[in-house]
């Protein structure tokens, strides 16, 4: 006897055939479910389409219901944090993420600074996340997703939030719609409070990064704060010596207002990477203020910046694997 032949055996001439996980006519109707996982959401529509336009050409067939699956991402939190405020901390959250996503990662951003939320300056937008069944979505800038604590308030507002309220607020940003982030910068309050406690405790970084200057006050700080994710079991990607040097933009003679090595000094001592280090600048300073960050052009700061975020891959790669 003559096997019968499956009338969805065309959908194989599709380029994206290999997708398909199942097809099936019952009584006229063809169920076909495929895997969406990587596909923007134009072209997982588009490919439904095609799969139903296919199925229902077919004779015998009345009706197409497709159903589109998707893999959760393997999405990874890499938290930036300090011991104190004023060490550039939200700066160099910004611009590490958009040097990550132009090495091409797909990167978010999160901004839970609750005491000075400052992301929206420094990418350069004020635009408000929509949501969509109660999850927020990103914004998009210089290639990267972003949400702010400064988002769900009025600007200028303070936020005046007790603990509770900021881990509230933290977990809808956790839990927005990153689509197909990979890596998710998280740019911390400084200190080692409830938000950082509340990070850990909700979605696990794969690991932190800190910052200092070169100042002995700054760097007791960092370390209370290595010593915060040690006990957490969070490991240590490495430090960023900020504001390390500054040169004249008149006569270029180089000065250390804040020292010099530090950071370098104390990560050797404590034993975790040093990733590189950020001189003080006032083209920096400009640019941010100007919400163009330097990492999105190119010159000497997008080069550092780039610099940091390659060794902070390799780091990822070692905690990871």
């Amino acid at each position: 006897m003559a096997e019968t032949k499956n009338p969805l055996d065309i959908l194989d001439q599709l380029p994206e055939a290999a997708r398909i996980r199942s097809r099936k006519v019952i009584g006229g109707i063809a169920t076909i479910v495929a895997d969406a996982t990587g596909l923007s959401p134009k072209d997982a529509a588009d490919f439904e389409k095609r799969l139903c336009a296919a199925a229902e050409a077919q004779p015998g067939i009345i009706e197409a219901r497709i159903a589109m699956t998707a893999a959760q991402p393997q999405r990874k939190l890499i938290a930036i944090a300090s011991g104190k405020g004023g060490v550039g901390k939200s700066t160099l959250s910004a611009n590490l993420a958009i040097a990550l996503a132009r090495m091409g990662k797909k990167i978010g951003l999160i901004d839970a600074d609750v005491y000075g939320p400052s992301q929206t300056k420094l990418l350069g937008t004020e635009e408000r996340p929509t949501a969509t069944d109660k999850k927020l979505n990103p914004v998009e800038a210089h290639g990267i997703s972003f949400l702010s604590l400064g988002q769900l308030v009025p600007a200028g507002q303070a936020l005046a939030w007790r603990g509770p309220m900021a881990a509230s607020a933290l977990g809808q940003l956790l839990d927005a719609d990153w689509g197909d982030a990979e890596l998710i910068v998280v740019d911390l309050p400084p200190g080692t409070g409830d938000v950082q406690l509340s990070l850990v405790q909700k979605s696990r970084p794969v690991g932190a990064l800190i910052v200092s200057t070169p100042q002995a006050l700054s760097l007791i700080d960092a370390t209370r704060a290595i010593d915060l994710f040690g006990k957490v079991s969070v490991p240590v990607l490495g430090l960023v010596e900020n504001m390390a040097g500054y040169a004249c933009p008149q006569c270029g003679e180089r000065s250390d207002p804040f020292g010099s090595g530090g950071a370098e000094a104390a990560a050797e001592e404590l034993g975790i990477p040093f990733l590189g280090r950020l001189p003080l600048s006032s083209g920096l300073r400009a640019a941010s203020d100007a919400g163009e960050p330097p990492a999105a052009g190119d010159g000497a700061e997008a080069e550092a910046f780039a610099g940091i975020a390659k060794k902070l891959l390799v780091q990822l790669e070692t905690v990871s694997g």
